[in-house]
């Protein structure tokens, strides 16, 4: 089959994917997206398949583990209505050690996990870049928050992010097109934390609204320069033999299985972590005999997710449910917003690496104590034993090898978790807050009456032992690492730009690339590192 000669190829349509596609089009590059799910339509948001939040959802994750979605099914805020935004995993397996489970949350079709992840999107800081720096431990970025600040603001502009301006030192204040809102139990939370608990803060989540095409992606397709294939399964970079260059990617129709070879000057990979470093890892050739662009042995290593725990309960000087009013009614979602605590020093490890993203009072029964829920998210150390290989017996449904994952917490994970339990009990009971459990990898606890105490006995009886498989690591569902940037090709896959050290015209720029882990949600900032990576990119490529 005889296809154009591109510019660039993009693989991927996600977070990453569709910002590469609006900067190289912005950049006058003829552009082919590759997207291994289908296109998305109006039926995919069908209002009458949306249901009232519900505190426990056994019953729906057990409809989609029968229907081939037994991992899927295990993220913390599955829902049956977006059941439709998660693969299946029969067709999508994966491994990991007996030992050591690993949740890999992920959706194929246009705009990837935008459709379901929570559409908070918060920037980093030096604590995240600089934390070898700052703690001894870990390794440095090769950039820091002054190189992406401005490419966060440009991002931010280009989203229309809802949040307020309220100078917190451990969390800089974004570009904001509209002002996010309190609920009334949270304005008062808000108070009291950071009167009892001298340097804690408390702001409004950083969101954007839900969109049915991600904007980033129409205005790419606005240009006349993108082509988008759906359907399309990249199961390898091809690259020149003589050069080491990358020429294009070969992908298999998910349909017909028929195979395709594209060509193109450069490729950019924005698959997500896993996914770019298996395809990688399997476009081995005689020319990268570990892998493409793994002549450094680190293509695959330091694979990471943040500590994970989640908290219920309520808040018993308070009642009703606040209807957020701030983003416009969608007959698909629910609505968004809430609270955010960032890092602050609890006395427990420098700077408390963990930051925690919950709502109060937003749903639940009028008549009775506001609901309460909390995520913490903990900054997990790179390990090089941590890592993404190709599992030399399993093959998904195109045949493609399977990625094997392991991703286990070390003591010093463990005791950096106990302390991020420790300093979430006592930010929120010190404010007046009860809970009925937290549970993470270390385990549930259950506090008063237990977990969900007005649902039904069996439901409750699935749930702790359902838990156990739910609050594992991947739980965060902010993977990073495996393709990681330095300042030294010795010991890094890409350099300061996002741009492989072994083969010049190939770019990474999901979370595959990230140094650390960080405590916050990573989508912003993989959109920021692909803006930049894909402007300098261009001007590589006008300079060729």
């Amino acid at each position: 089959m005889t296809h154009p000669l591109y510019d660039v190829i993009v693989v991927g349509s996600g977070a990453a994917g569709s910002f590469a596609a609006k900067e190289l089009t912005a950049q006058g590059l003829r552009t082919l997206v590759l997207e291994a799910g289908r296109p998305i339509s109006a039926k995919d948001f069908d209002p009458a398949k949306k249901s009232p939040v519900s505190d426990i959802n056994i019953w729906e994750r057990a409809g989609a583990t029968l229907k081939g979605q037994p991992v899927q099914a295990r993220a913390a805020f599955f829902a049956n209505r977006m059941a439709h935004f998660f693969v299946n995993d029969r067709q999508n397996p994966y491994t990991t050690p007996k030992d050591a489970p690993f949740l890999w949350i992920r959706g194929r079709q246009t705009g990837g996990r935008l459709h379901s992840f929570g559409r908070v999107l918060l920037r980093w800081t030096d604590d995240d870049f600089r934390t070898a720096t700052r703690t001894g431990q870990g390794k440095d970025w090769p950039i820091s928050y002054a190189d992406l600040a401005p490419y966060y603001t440009e991002v931010e502009e280009t989203l229309g992010l809802y949040g307020r301006t309220e100078g917190i030192e451990t969390f800089p204040d974004g570009s904001y097109s509209h002002q996010a809102l309190y609920s009334p139990p949270e304005e008062a939370f808000k108070e009291t934390v950071e009167a009892r608990f001298p340097g804690r803060r408390v702001t409004t989540w950083r969101y954007i609204a839900p969109e049915r095409m991600p904007r980033q992606l129409q205005a790419a397709m606005d240009t006349g320069l993108l082509t988008i294939v759906n359907n399309a399964v990249v199961d390898r970079v091809i690259t020149d033999p003589a050069s080491g260059h990358a020429t294009g990617v070969e992908y298999i129709d998910a349909e017909t299985r028929q195979r395709s070879t594209v060509q193109a000057k450069a490729v950019v990979l924005c698959a997500s972590p896993i996914e770019s470093v298996r395809l990688m890892l399997n476009s081995a050739s005689e020319r990268h005999p570990q892998g493409l662009g793994n002549s450094s042995g680190a293509l695959g290593r330091y694979f990471m997710d943040q500590l994970p725990c989640l908290a219920v309960g309520d808040m018993p000087s308070a009642t009703g449910t606040f209807l957020d009013t701030a983003a416009p009614h969608d007959e698909f979602y629910n609505p968004s917003g809430g609270i955010f605590i960032p890092r602050f020093d609890h006395g427990t490890s420098p700077r408390g690496d963990y930051c925690f993203q919950g709502s109060i009072g937003r749903y639940g029964a009028a008549d009775q104590p506001a609901r309460l829920s909390f995520f913490g998210f903990g900054m997990m150390q790179p390990s090089p034993d941590n890592r993404v290989t190709l599992d030399k017996t399993k093959r998904d449904a195109w045949g493609i090898p399977a990625a094997h994952v392991r991703c286990v917490m070390g003591e010093d994970d463990k005791m950096h978790l106990r302390a991020q339990i420790a300093a979430l009990r006592q930010t929120v009971e010190g404010a007046g807050g009860r809970f009925e459990f937290i549970g993470s990898p270390l385990g549930l606890e259950e506090f008063g009456k237990g977990a969900y105490p007005d649902a039904d006995p069996f439901s409750r009886f699935v749930f702790r032992k359902w838990f156990g498989k739910t609050m594992i690591m991947g739980a965060a569902i902010h993977e990073t690492g495996g393709a990681r940037m330095g300042d030294n090709p010795a010991d890094s896959v890409l350099n300061a730009h996002n741009q492989s050290w072994d083969v010049p015209n190939l770019y990474v720029t999901d979370a595959s690339a990230f140094v650390s882990s960080g405590v916050t949600g990573t989508t912003l900032t993989l959109m920021a590192l692909t803006v930049r990576a894909c402007r300098h990119l261009a001007q590589t490529l006008r300079a060729a």
